[in-house]
């Protein structure tokens, strides 16, 4: 996985370059341990805590959700309403920041907790101590993408590193072409048929689909059952160099991905994994 240094329009990055070529495939290195929404087996995910508390537990990065208010403004926020996380239920998309930010968004994981709110990217991006990383997955898809830019420029954090991710091809795209410094990488999650069998997508599928949105790499979830060596030469030889894996969780699954080259694993327990794959 690619992480750039911010800001984007720098022409010289090669020395912040992390992808994975071939030749070193056969070589494990140590991934980057990013805290899945945060440090979020402990503390209330996508929240000021929840990132701090990743960092504390020797995080590389961390990631988090965002979408785009009714006022066009960003809050970091997984679901696309807020009742799981805060008891009260409005729609993300349909509302405004202020009334977003009335809400309490801790006290549901803990008691110690109480108080936390959703936070702004703004509050996000600058809470990412200096040499470290930013996950930014856009749940709003390709609307997002002029105002996540006006935002990185007014945050003027070029001493961290950033990777946008998303689900929605067109909003790679758009990052890669508004945002062409920013390494991007697209998002995938498998299924199996129950027919058949067999999972999707299939290797060959999601390099595909890598090089239709202009990624730079892929993000999937950690299946040991579809990601193995030889999925690993497909996605390879379909152009596709650099992959990372969420949400591993255990020892075990983190070694055997670190094993295949993963360039990240995104990890609700950055303590445990981390100390597991160093």
């Amino acid at each position: 996985m690619i992480f750039f240094t911010f800001p984007w329009f720098l022409a010289t990055l090669s020395a912040l370059s992390f992808s994975i070529g071939i030749s070193s495939m056969a070589q494990a290195q140590t991934p980057l341990v990013v805290g899945h929404r945060g440090a979020s087996f402990t503390a209330p995910e996508n929240t000021l805590a929840a990132f701090k508390l990743a960092f504390e537990q020797h995080a590389d990065g961390v990631e988090g959700d965002f979408y785009l208010t009714a006022d066009e403004q960003i809050i970091c926020i997984h679901d696309a309403d807020t009742q799981r996380t805060t008891g009260v239920k409005l729609p993300v998309e349909g509302s405004d920041m202020d009334a977003l930010r009335e809400l309490e968004a801790g006290s549901w994981k803990s008691p110690e907790f109480s108080g936390e709110r959703l936070p702004t990217f703004s509050e996000v991006i600058a809470s990412i101590p200096s040499g470290k990383r930013l996950v930014i997955e856009l749940k709003s898809k390709e609307k997002i993408v002029p105002f996540l830019v006006e935002a990185l420029r007014r945050a003027k954090r070029d001493d961290i590193t950033l990777l946008i991710i998303s689900f929605d091809e067109e909003t790679v795209r758009q990052c890669k072409q508004q945002l062409p410094g920013v390494a991007a990488h697209w998002l995938t999650s498998f299924k199996q048929s129950k027919t058949t069998a067999q999972w999707s997508p299939t290797a060959r599928e999601v390099a595909a689909a890598v090089r239709r949105s202009g990624a730079d790499g892929v993000g999937m979830n950690g299946n040991r059952d579809c990601i193995d060596q030889a999925f690993m030469a497909t996605l390879r030889q379909g152009g596709c160099k650099e992959f990372h894996v969420w949400t591993v969780d255990t020892p075990e699954d983190a070694k055997y991905f670190r094993d295949l080259g993963a360039f990240g694993i995104t990890t609700n327990r950055p303590d445990v994994i981390g100390e597991a794959i160093r």
